[in-house]
């Protein structure tokens, strides 16, 4: 699996070529700017982009704004976007398409390298990857909007967790129910959000995550 890797901070660039090298990844081009970055993802076609939002030359949105500009380009890009805070107007910007292969994690994850992996992994695969707390904050958000507020709190914490991009069986092991019972609270969801039922889980993360990010 290929990879271009848009990091500026070099020790940073260097750890994670190391790591993604260490599980079969093909490092395609690694990058300390915006430039470079565009240039690559162009030349380069990868399979899966890992992004820094902020690089030089602004080192304000510019590994974002790339990232956006080749998934406009090349539609569905898989694109894993690393930030050290989280700031939901850029993932509302990865989430406005809705075509999956979207992911936005905090840098803290990147030391945990079973979970970075996994998230990588998953959005090269065309799925969801989102920070637990990059979700925890749209859900506060839209905690005041109908109908998202007639969730119960175990069906916002199922929520929670397909938002990261977890299956049936994770959700159960996670919050220690049977899969029977979160097949269940996913259906209230559905209900509830007046979304349509899926068998495909990414779809219907996607479905939920485009969800709250309207308005």
């Amino acid at each position: 699996m290929r990879v271009v890797l848009a990091e500026d901070l070099f020790l940073l660039r260097d750890g994670l070529i190391r790591m993604l090298e260490a599980f079969d990844f093909e490092i395609a081009a690694a990058v300390g700017n915006g430039p470079d970055l565009a240039r690559a993802l162009e030349e380069e076609r990868p399979d899966v982009a890992v992004v820094d939002v902020r690089l030089p030359p602004t080192l304000t949105d510019e590994g974002l704004q790339c990232a956006l500009a080749a998934r406009r380009a090349r539609p569905g890009l898989p694109v894993l976007v690393l930030s050290q805070h989280v700031e939901q107007l850029y993932a509302r910007e990865l989430l406005a398409d809705g075509t999956g292969g979207i992911g936005y994690l905090l840098k803290d994850r990147v030391f945990d390298a079973e979970q970075f992996i996994d998230a990588v992994r998953r959005v090269a695969a065309g799925g969801t990857a989102m920070d637990p707390q990059v979700i925890a904050q749209l859900l506060s958000r839209r905690s005041r909007d109908r109908p998202l507020g007639r969730l119960t709190p175990r069906e916002t914490e199922v929520l929670e967790l397909m938002a990261e991009g977890r299956s049936n069986t994770a959700i159960a092991s996670k919050l220690v129910i049977t899969e029977r019972a979160v097949a269940k609270h996913t259906s209230n969801i559905f209900g509830k959000l007046q979304l349509p039922p899926s068998d495909d889980d990414n779809r219907r993360v996607l479905a939920v995550l485009a969800y709250l990010d309207r308005g």
